[in-house]
């Protein structure tokens, strides 16, 4: 049994007469009777009889014809779906994501996708840097949100935002009183001897050095007080009064009460996402994925605007 037994049947079941059902399908009678009748040896069943006025369907086409209607629908349906797969307009993506891309870029980008592609389905995973790295390595993501410059070989990456380092500090500390607008930046060395809350270095190895390489060029080695996992986790201690951090400016948007945060008077190197790939990973979806990406990216400042790179 083949769709085109199946197109011939139904198109004749529906005609009720040889000479309608061959010009609907563009054919000849000839090689329309010979499908019925290849159908009906692949049935086991007669599936029309010729009556004076055309063809009359047996009960075991009557039978037939539901399904062979659904079988049709199905095919159509699948040819459909491999096609928007291919043109990038269907099908789903992996998508990886370290929790502050939350407050800078992911949502936007999400947005403006979802608008284009309503059915292209993505499934998002929290996840560090460094799990992210692994799961691109297995092929578990298509795509990852990153913050580190540590990019294996063959993987492409744009670059999504770029944002300074500010000090985090409770409310009622003695140097939050002074975050008033227009207040002067933080100089560093006013943090010596404060209990910090930190990044944990398992988790993000650059930004945690990167901190105590900061404290230790003000002149101070840092009191460790609290590594967590999240940078959330870490503006949430500070807000419970148990010390100070260091944390990227997009943690402002968190709304959490019980801090201030003051921008620093030697700024450290900026707190950068990328959007991370393989470089030989060829999906339409991945790529219009991309393109949205592209376009959060290239609304930001000119001298940080994002471009692939290998």
């Amino acid at each position: 049994m083949e769709l085109r037994h199946l197109r011939c049947f139904v198109a004749l079941a529906e005609e009720r007469h040889f000479g309608r059902a061959a010009a609907r399908l563009a054919m000849t009678q000839p090689p329309l009777t010979t499908a019925i009748q290849q159908l009906e040896a692949s049935v086991g069943a007669r599936l029309f009889e010729r009556n004076s006025r055309g063809v009359a369907i047996t009960t075991a086409g009557a039978a037939l014809l539901p399904r062979a209607l659904s079988l049709l629908e199905q095919a159509a349906a699948a040819a459909r779906e491999a096609r928007d797969v291919g043109l990038g307009l269907a099908g789903s993506l992996r998508i990886g994501f370290a929790g502050t891309v939350l407050y800078r870029g992911l949502p936007q980008v999400l947005r403006n996708f979802a608008a284009a592609h309503p059915r292209l389905r993505l499934s998002l995973h929290e996840l560090s840097s460094a799990e992210q790295l692994a799961e691109l390595a297995q092929d578990r993501l298509d795509l990852g949100f990153v913050h580190t410059p540590r990019v294996p070989p063959g993987f492409s990456q744009i670059l999504l935002s770029s944002q300074p380092f500010m000090a985090c500090l409770p409310a009622g500390h003695v140097l939050a009183g002074k975050a008033a607008e227009g207040a002067p930046p933080l100089d560093l060395r006013q943090l010596a001897g404060e209990p910090f809350a930190l990044i944990m270095r398992a988790v993000s190895p650059d930004y945690h050095d990167r901190i105590l390489a900061a404290c230790a060029a003000a002149g101070f080695e840092p009191e460790a007080r609290f590594e967590l996992r999240h940078w959330l986790s870490v503006v949430s201690v500070i807000a419970q009064g148990l010390g100070v951090g260091l944390v990227p400016a997009a943690l402002q948007q968190a709304g959490l009460p019980g801090v201030s945060f003051r921008p620093l008077a030697a700024p450290l190197a900026p707190y950068d996402t990328h959007c991370l790939w393989r470089t030989q990973r060829d999906l339409a979806a991945l790529q219009a994925f991309l393109d949205a990406v592209r376009g959060v990216a290239e609304s930001g400042p000119p001298s940080r605007r994002a471009a692939p790179r290998d």
